[in-house]
């Protein structure tokens, strides 16, 4: 793990007594010990009138329709903010994924099972009947399949927008292996209004953090030919922090990305969803956040959200809306007094 190198004998989990007798930790316990307690900014939000209304009746349609979705089973510490606002995170393709970034939650398997050829129409209904008015589907990434999964993912989308016609869609894709032409096909005249990818992480540091089929180069070529291929849909994209990189580094990728016309970033801490996966460096503070945001605007995004607890879908059509020229996002935690503790959640923000 980045950042905290463990003695040889610790590696080979030794448990023999040390000096007095006392006995010495395995690996997973010096790891445990050694992952960084979270800083006192880390409190969410919980809804207040009229919003946590609406968060009400969202819980309720989820349970009595027995609905999956991110929000819950990522323990999402915004999920009463989104709720609250009418937007929700479908994953769709699978529960494991063909990569294993270091970074991310989600289970990896080389050959997972066949695509549901009914999950178009269960998440047609699911989104239907949450009663939301943004929905934001992403995926797994499936590089068993010639086209990444790239047919399927379209006919969930159309899906979708057939039985639920008022609700926008945002849809956070994987790099489909860098495969244009199935690119193409997914994007030929789909129903959305948002295109996401996102790059994850700087560029340096892509080999310590991302599946070695991943790259930012890749990532960033993805976003180019969306907008070349459907310049009427808004893309996006999303950068961790607190992995190893510098501020200078954060402020370069921006730069790249606005280069290759992204429209919207989000900005948000990596948080470390077990002692197996990448150790968090560093936790930058609200006020880094907040200058990152000044940065990002005067680079050119046309919606921007910067914050510790902000996730790639975070107040997904509030962002929208700020793109089409709506008030610009507010930082996490300002509209409400009343706030939770929150403690930790998995990384599980889309595919790389």
């Amino acid at each position: 793990m980045a950042g905290h190198h463990l003695p040889q004998s610790d590696a080979a989990g030794s448990q023999s007594g040390g000096c007095g007798g006392a006995a010495r930790m395995t690996v997973e316990e010096r790891r445990k010990s050694e992952r960084k307690r979270l800083p006192t900014w880390f409190r969410t939000t919980l809804p207040v009138g009229e919003a946590q209304k609406r968060f009400n009746e969202t819980k309720s349609r989820v349970n009595e329709n027995s609905l999956h979705t991110v929000c819950e089973e990522a323990r999402c510490p915004n999920v009463h903010d989104c709720w609250g606002r009418g937007t929700a995170t479908f994953m769709i393709a699978g529960q494991e994924c063909t990569r294993a970034c270091r970074f991310c939650a989600v289970g990896t398997i080389k050959t997972p099972p066949p695509l549901d050829e009914d999950e178009p129409a269960k998440l047609a209904q699911a989104v239907a009947n949450m009663g939301i008015s943004h929905a934001v589907i992403t995926v797994v990434n499936r590089d068993d399949l010639d086209d990444g999964g790239a047919s399927h993912y379209k006919q969930c989308i159309n899906a979708v927008k057939n039985q639920a016609p008022n609700v926008t869609l945002e849809f956070l894709c994987s790099d489909l292996d860098g495969n244009m032409s199935a690119l193409a096909d997914l994007l030929h005249e789909t129903p959305l209004s948002v295109f996401a990818h996102n790059v994850e992480c700087v560029p340096r540091l892509d080999e310590s953090v991302r599946d070695s089929r991943a790259s930012f180069n890749q990532s960033i070529s993805i976003l180019k030919e969306a907008k070349k291929l459907r310049p009427d849909i808004l893309t996006k994209s999303s950068l961790m922090v607190g992995i190893g990189e510098t501020d200078d580094e954060i402020e370069e990728a921006m730069s790249l990305l606005r280069e290759a016309g992204v429209d919207i970033i989000t900005l948000g801490q990596y948080l470390q969803p077990s002692w197996k996966h990448l150790a968090v460096e560093r936790f930058p503070t609200p006020e880094q956040f907040s200058q990152w945001d000044e940065y990002a605007r005067a680079s050119g995004f046309k919606a921007v959200a910067s914050g510790p607890l902000v996730r790639s879908s975070y107040r997904a059509g509030l962002l929208l809306s700020e793109a089409k020229g709506g008030q610009p996002v507010a930082t996490l935690g300002t509209n409400s007094a009343a706030v939770t503790n929150f403690s930790s959640s998995p990384s599980k923000d889309g595919p790389a």
